[in-house]
């Protein structure tokens, strides 16, 4: 019925450092309802909070604390975790909710602020939250892991889905950049096409901007001094590919991952709202989209990059189409690394992907990104006057996520 997101501010040095991620995620949940005037709150059923790492200031039971700061203290709230798709779980668990006709009204969410996680009482630390994307080549805690996956690709393309070929199990607290590195050599993604693909999605989002798209989905955030946030932090104007070329890798010394080609760490929230039909009719209203279907898959956490492309065909087959049906794709830019075997083992054509630029410059909240793509997706659907969107990302740990929706205004 509703979406809406914060800006995303870089993480430590950036706009939204200052925000606590309970304030954030119910400024954020008030703002999608401010959209839906004829919703009455306490007719809410749930509210499903989606955050990367709970911990300090996002542990506990978050969803419920958002519930009381938002006044409302007749709303449940739940507070899931899957990493990277956690808002994306918490749109799927309303979708299934509201099929199996226990509930007609669910608020989906998601937070994370990595600028945080230093405070409060919390075992999620920065090296941590560095560990999530990558944690570095020279991160020794990674060591083992990083050896034993490097020489696994380095063979050709071992069989991955048995995670016992090599008499060992998998890492799956492994670096996220040297499973995107593993990728890249596994499937032979050249650093320049990394290059390439992240100077795309910057270029993309700096055209967005220059013509309101952005604008349309951010709200606002006032900080706690006053001082209000309305745009991204990330996108960089005039990203060249000379420029990008010249970035040294990050996980591993003669690896093809730089700063350039893979998403930041980052703060933000976003929020859903999500509805039965009979209830939006009952309302008077007529919804932006349904959801068609939906996805869930896993695999190696050494490899997880590619996990779009099973969830993807999952929600495909269950909506009974296929991938040249689908109008506009968004998958999220953990890494160009993987976003690029993903597409094209998916088969979808460039000009439909990510049209307005992605995480690569906008940012990647993990609890958020779930959250943010629908929007972002509905937004995309709009601007090009298309119907059907499919909304994906890989998941750490080795896992991916997919959601088909259908434009309706």
């Amino acid at each position: 019925m509703a979406t809406a997101r914060s800006p995303i501010g870089r993480a430590v040095k950036g706009s939204l450092r200052e925000m606590r991620p309970d304030d954030l995620a119910a400024s954020i949940i008030r703002a999608a309802l401010d959209k839906v005037p004829e919703l009455d709150p306490t007719t809410i059923d749930d509210l499903y909070l989606g955050c990367g790492l709970p911990g300090g200031e996002q542990g506990f039971n978050m969803a419920r604390v958002v519930a009381t700061l938002l006044g409302y203290d007749t709303l449940p709230g739940a507070t899931i975790t899957r990493y990277c798709a956690s808002s994306l779980q918490t749109t799927r668990m309303a979708f299934h909710a509201i099929k199996a006709g226990e509930g007609d009204v669910f608020l989906s969410a998601g937070v994370e602020c990595v600028s945080r996680y230093a405070r409060g009482n919390s075992d999620a630390l920065p090296e941590e939250a560095q560990a999530l994307v990558g944690g570095g080549w020279q991160n020794p805690t990674f060591a083992a892991a990083r050896e034993r996956s490097v020489t696994r690709a380095g063979g050709g393309q071992p069989d991955w889905t048995d995670p016992r070929d090599d008499g060992e199990l998998p890492d799956i607290y492994l670096a996220m950049g040297q499973t995107a590195e593993n990728l890249a050599q596994v499937y032979d993604v050249s650093r320049a096409a990394m290059d390439e693909f992240g100077v795309r999605s910057q270029n993309l989002a700096e055209k967005a901007i220059a013509s309101g798209f952005w604008a349309r989905e951010i709200t606002p955030v006032t900080l706690p001094d006053g001082t209000v946030v309305s745009t991204d932090d990330g996108p960089r104007a005039g990203t060249t590919l000379e420029g990008v070329a010249g970035l040294k890798p990050v996980f591993r010394p003669d690896g093809r991952v730089t700063a350039g080609n893979c998403c930041p760490l980052n703060d933000g929230a976003a929020a859903v709202v999500v509805m039965s039909d009979t209830k939006a009719a009952e309302l008077g209203l007529r919804p932006l989209a349904r959801i068609v279907s939906t996805g869930v898959s896993a695999l190696s956490p050494e490899i997880m990059g590619l996990g779009p492309v099973e969830a993807s065909r999952q929600a495909l087959a269950r909506a009974g189409m296929t991938i040249d049906d689908i109008d506009l794709v968004e998958i999220n830019e953990a890494f160009a690394a993987q976003v690029i075997p993903s597409y094209q083992q998916l088969g979808i054509p460039l000009e439909k992907l990510n049209v307005s630029g992605g995480a690569i410059a906008v940012g990647h909240p993990f609890g958020m990104t779930g959250a943010r793509i629908t929007g972002t997706l509905l937004n995309n659907l709009d601007w090009h006057d298309k119907r059907f969107g499919l909304e994906t990302m890989c998941v750490g740990g080795g896992q991916g996520m997919a959601m088909i929706i259908e434009r309706l205004v």
